[in-house]
């Protein structure tokens, strides 16, 4: 008879009051054979606090591909282990991803146990758009300045709200490029100390927060560009265009005459006689 394999469980833990973990979570901490923690100093804090006497091991990002390979040798034999970060839910700018991805393949069941998120906690305070947003963690060091400028050029035209976790020594320079790439009176909020007594929000716009002196780690939440003003900077581009040329464009794609008018004319923003009659009083 086959073995029961054991279950792997992501625990979301507080990002700073401790009163935001869940009973839920408390429980699977006690009744886990093992809790993978990604600082062990750290959560024996948390678990000390809560009297939880489950044994842990370390599974941080610089063990992360060898020590999944041991966890889920484990889980195969029938453990049931926990997941946590210092912070927050695991595999969201944490480890656990991997480990995920290694139980998936060895068909080990996984579940997850809400709770406290910066990414989510930060976006309901901003202020900003919370209906679509887009997160994209720790931009890439300075070191690696192609991949850091990749990234920050596709943010330029980014219509939903952007969200970023960024270092206090990292953080006055990502501000200044984000400023002179994205437009010094972009909205953002600044948040820090989230659910903490010295919880700080502070909005305002790119320009006025480069001058902000850093104190300790934010969460950046960013206003995406309107939608209008990139439909008015494609119009310009266009209207830059010799008409001639513009219909060209769309001929060369394979459209007939009445096809390439009607997109020429949508991408100006008149009408399709405006576009007919101006091409034939060039004709004349």
């Amino acid at each position: 008879m086959e073995k029961e394999k054991g279950k792997l469980y992501i625990c979301a833990t507080p990002i700073g009051n401790l009163g935001d973990i869940t009973p839920r979570v408390l429980d699977v901490l006690r009744e886990a054979d093992l809790i993978a923690a990604e600082d062990t100093r750290n959560s024996i804090k948390l678990l000390n606090h809560f009297e939880i006497k489950t044994p842990m091991t370390s599974y941080h990002e610089f063990n992360k591909y060898d020590k999944a390979k041991e966890l889920v040798a484990m889980l195969l034999d029938g453990k049931n282990i926990a997941v946590i970060t210092d912070a927050g839910t695991p595999c969201i700018s944490d480890p656990g991803e991997e480990l995920v991805k290694e139980c998936v393949l060895s068909g080990i069941e996984v579940t997850s146990l809400p709770g406290a998120s910066a990414v989510i906690t930060a976006l309901s305070l901003s202020g900003l758009s919370t209906r679509r947003f887009v997160f994209e963690g720790f931009l890439p060091p300075e070191k690696h300045k192609k991949e850091r400028l990749k990234v920050l050029e596709r943010l330029k035209d980014e219509e939903r709200t952007i969200v970023l976790y960024e270092a206090p020594h990292r953080l006055k320079t990502t501000l200044t490029e984000l400023s002179v790439l994205l437009g010094a009176d972009r909205r953002i909020s600044l948040c820090r100390e989230l659910t903490k007594k010295h919880e700080e929000i502070i909005r305002t716009t790119l320009g006025e927060a480069v001058s902000l002196e850093p104190r300790g780690e934010y969460v950046l939440c960013i206003e995406g560009r309107s939608s209008e003003e990139l439909e008015a900077e494609r119009r310009r581009t266009f209207m830059d265009m010799e008409l001639s040329e513009h219909m060209d464009m769309y001929l060369s794609r394979g459209l007939d005459k009445k096809e390439a008018m009607k997109a020429v004319a949508k991408d100006r923003g008149l009408s399709k006689r405006d576009i007919y009659n101006e091409l034939n009083s060039k004709d004349r």
